[in-house]
């Protein structure tokens, strides 16, 4: 049987069955990788041989009678976690021979669940790309159309799903870099509540790896299925033992509701400050569709929502002033035919602590905007980015890429507003397949639920499932899984 499509629940299951064993699915996905990733170069550090011995333990310990959530199930890890004895260098070239000597902490709880790291997954250069490319590593390839990005910055997890490398996969989010490559490659993914999972070790090189706080930043589940991201997602969270001096659990509500009938739906298909994608609005109708056909109380506008607009322009501002503070950057000039956001963007990277405070002030407004709004509703349906997967583009200034919306081009990072909707304010969103483009491209929605109530998205996301479909293999990953 071929299992490289299996979900990490179906293989849970057949490995408790023993009708497969840890080592089998590791060779099996080994052999996988070396026959398909010189075409989509997903993994960019393979650590094959710690992963055979890892998957011998696993099974060792299954026969001994133990049981853990991911107990033999071969998994990826975004390269910018530390792993120690693996080379982390954010695609950062001066830092291609920087090998950490301890694990991330989500690298350490996916050991201590038993899983087997399988090696590290392609990133853009310093995880500040909506594609999945540097000098070190080279592009990755998106499994639907290689002359396509995979998403960034977790593209190359995404991609390796898709192509069948492994069942699950971490990565990380501030721009919509766990969603986005989920949304282009058709899988799954979740952005949990801002601090929800530590974060130490995830760590620009050459470190130290910090138990900091992240302001927008967070680090999350990628997989084929919605029941899948929960079972990672409960790996994952919880805060740094560092910051309690013990391991502490987070108990996390139940989602609010347990069938669609009984959800109330806010949908959005809109930006003021960017058109969507017609492929895009069409998945958000399909999910519309069978939201309304299963009863949801589903609503297209509402006084609640806060003003798009201005929480793009707030994001851009904390999201830039984030980046230059571990990156270098060149001031712009100002331009007399700039937009808002555009004057947000430029303003962003050099902005006073004052004026930081004052803007993290207005975020506080927006939350408890949200909080209102949450009141009334229980998520919120809306696009990733306004198209799916664009070509390559390797500009090497992304101020002077542009984006194809229908004929319409628009700014490179002018895509990130709909990231921004759930990321500025701390929300979780979880990021769902939602069908086709024409083209055959694959195309998601996110479901942004409240504050630590992310069981809310990922339990709707699991409904939403079962009547929409979820992941496909693309079909030239379904033709070589014969060769």
């Amino acid at each position: 049987m071929e299992w490289s499509f299996h979900s990490a629940e179906q293989l849970a299951a057949a490995l408790k069955a023993g009708e497969v064993t840890s080592v089998d699915l590791t060779d099996e996905a080994i052999a996988r990788i070396d026959r398909h990733d010189p075409v989509i170069n997903a993994i960019c550090v393979p650590d094959f041989d710690r992963a055979r011995a890892a998957a011998h333990r696993a099974d060792e310990a299954r026969a001994r009678g133990e049981d853990r959530p991911l107990l033999g199930i071969p998994v990826t890890v975004k390269e910018s976690y530390d792993i120690a004895g693996l080379p982390t260098t954010w695609g950062l070239p001066p830092h291609r021979d920087h090998l950490p000597t301890e694990d991330a902490v989500q690298v350490s709880r996916l050991k201590a669940a038993g899983a087997v790291i399988l090696g590290k997954t392609n990133v853009p250069l310093g995880l500040q790309d909506l594609q999945s490319f540097n000098e070190i590593y080279g592009a990755t390839n998106n499994p639907w159309d290689h002359e396509r990005t995979p998403g960034g910055s977790s593209g190359g997890s995404a991609a390796a799903l898709a192509a069948g490398f492994g069942a699950l996969s971490i990565g990380s989010d501030i721009a919509g870099s766990l969603r986005t490559p989920a949304h282009f490659c058709g899988v799954y993914a979740h952005k949990p509540t801002l601090g929800l999972a530590a974060t130490r070790g995830m760590t620009v090189p050459p470190g130290p790896a910090l138990p900091v706080e992240l302001d927008l930043a967070v680090v999350g589940p990628m997989a084929r299925t919605a029941r899948d991201l929960t079972l990672l997602l409960d790996v994952m969270a919880g805060p740094d033992p560092l910051t309690f001096g013990i391991a502490h659990t987070v108990a996390l509500p139940p989602a609010r509701h347990e069938r669609l009938a009984d959800f109330r739906v806010l949908v959005l298909d809109e930006h003021p400050l960017v058109p969507t994608g017609s492929a895009v609005r069409a998945g958000v109708k399909r999910v519309t569709d069978a939201l309304l056909a299963g009863g949801t109380h589903v609503e297209r506008q509402s006084p609640l929502l806060p003003d798009l607009t201005e929480a793009a322009a707030l994001y851009a501002q904390l999201l830039f002033s984030g980046s230059v503070a571990r990156f270098p950057f060149t001031p712009r000039e100002p331009d007399p035919t700039e937009t808002a956001l555009d004057a947000a963007l430029r303003h962003g990277p050099t902005l006073s602590h004052h004026e930081w405070l004052e803007a993290n002030h207005r975020r506080e407004l927006h939350r408890h905007r949200w909080r209102q709004l949450f009141a009334e509703f229980d998520a919120v349906v809306c696009p990733i980015t306004p198209t799916p997967a664009f070509p390559h583009d390797h500009e090497p200034d992304p101020g002077n890429r542009r984006l194809d919306i229908d004929g319409e081009l628009v700014p490179y990072w002018d895509q990130l507003v709909w990231a921004g909707v759930a990321t500025m304010p701390g929300l979780p969103a979880t990021a769902i397949p939602a069908g086709r483009s024409p083209e055959g491209l694959r195309v998601g929605v996110q479901v942004i639920g409240p504050m630590f109530e992310d069981r809310t998205p990922l339990r709707l996301a699991e409904l939403l499932e079962r009547e929409i479909g979820g992941f496909q293999a693309p079909e030239n990953a379904a033709a070589v899984i014969k060769a």
